[in-house]
């Protein structure tokens, strides 16, 4: 028969609330006797009753996160990054992908009040921002990371993807490619958006003009990547970019698949810059010139901003931008003659 909260109770001479503080921090309970009944409950294996725990209005120490898909490395990661932080504040975290597909980020919202968790990091792409404003007013606390909102008060966490863009640029044209095209995720998605922009300006103060025809949107997945670099190295050659930056690093493996299927040796054929720094970068062959995000520190911020709105430690809502740094590897080399 599995112990419950009297077991603990009566073991350690004390009233049921008494135990009730003890787990939860509260009340007048000496750092002593609070030991003594976390011993217990550990030697009796007593586990306290998330649900009860809900509907009594305490914390459940769970909180959701939604990511568009646990299969990207990226987000792998990152959720890693977001459970080890949570699992060290003694919370456990549930993980849901999206796809970005707005009615199943309704659908796990959904479900994840329903387990009435106390928060919410939000990863992944969403088009109808009033599903989180609902959220909010419905008292859930939010935090996004790698993503933003502007239009919402809420903590944030992501990585200057305008000066990784810029960097990607800079680091193409110092080996003296002019001729550079763009894989690139939809448009909506903010961090795309922002890496172009960044890219274009690097370009534009070397003099160097990006053309829309060269930034191919991809859908998130190598495959797509693949068809759409496959598409940019069938233009004839002196037409054909020397170098191609791309958003993330799947798409980077597509260019690089697609390169290998034409014939094209990289990198003394074609350059690729990728974006991310995923384990993925440097086990391709050749290991991948990227934009390294500190994926550790994403997690780790984007799980204590949210920490600090349930504790109403901290009620200012904050965007913390960390900076990437390029890393070069043995994907990218001077430009053809």
């Amino acid at each position: 028969m599995k112990a419950t909260i009297y077991d603990v109770a009566k073991e350690a001479g004390v009233s049921i609330a008494t135990v009730s503080n003890a787990i939860n921090g509260k009340g007048k309970v000496s750092r002593k006797r609070r030991e003594q009944i976390l011993e217990i409950m550990e030697r009796l294996q007593y586990q306290p009753s998330v649900i009860a725990s809900a509907l009594m209005g305490k914390q459940t120490y769970t909180v959701g996160m939604l990511i568009p898909d646990i299969s990207n490395p990226f987000f792998a990661e990152i959720a890693r990054a977001v459970e080890d932080r949570a699992h060290q504040e003694g919370y456990s975290v549930i993980i849901c992908s999206t796809d970005n597909r707005d009615e199943r980020v309704e659908r796990y919202l959904t479900l994840l009040q329903q387990k009435s968790v106390d928060g919410i990091i939000i990863g992944t792409g969403i088009e109808d921002l009033d599903i989180l404003r609902r959220l909010q007013a419905n008292g859930v606390p939010l935090a996004m990371i790698a993503r933003e909102a502007p239009a919402l008060s809420v903590d944030t966490v992501v990585t200057d993807d305008e000066t990784g863009g810029r960097l990607a640029a800079e680091h193409l044209v110092s080996l003296g490619h002019r001729r550079l095209a763009v894989l690139a995720e939809s448009r909506k998605v903010s961090s795309s958006r922002e890496r172009i922009r960044g890219f274009r300006e690097g370009l534009s103060a070397a003099g160097i003009a990006l053309e829309e025809e060269s930034i191919a949107v991809c859908e998130y997945k190598v495959e797509d990547g693949k068809r759409r670099a496959l598409e940019l190295l069938a233009l004839p050659p002196e037409e054909r970019p020397t170098g191609i930056f791309c958003c993330n690093d799947l798409l980077a493996i597509g260019a690089l698949q697609a390169a290998k299927e034409k014939g094209i040796p990289v990198p003394e054929g074609l350059s690729i810059v990728g974006f991310d720094d995923t384990i993925l970068a440097s086990v391709t062959d050749p290991p991948l010139t990227t934009v390294a995000q500190p994926m550790e520190e994403m997690g780790r911020l984007a799980f204590d901003r949210l920490a600090a709105c349930l504790q109403r430690r901290d009620s200012e809502r904050q965007r913390v931008v960390l900076k990437p740094e390029l890393k070069a590897r043995r994907s990218t080399a001077p430009a053809p003659q």
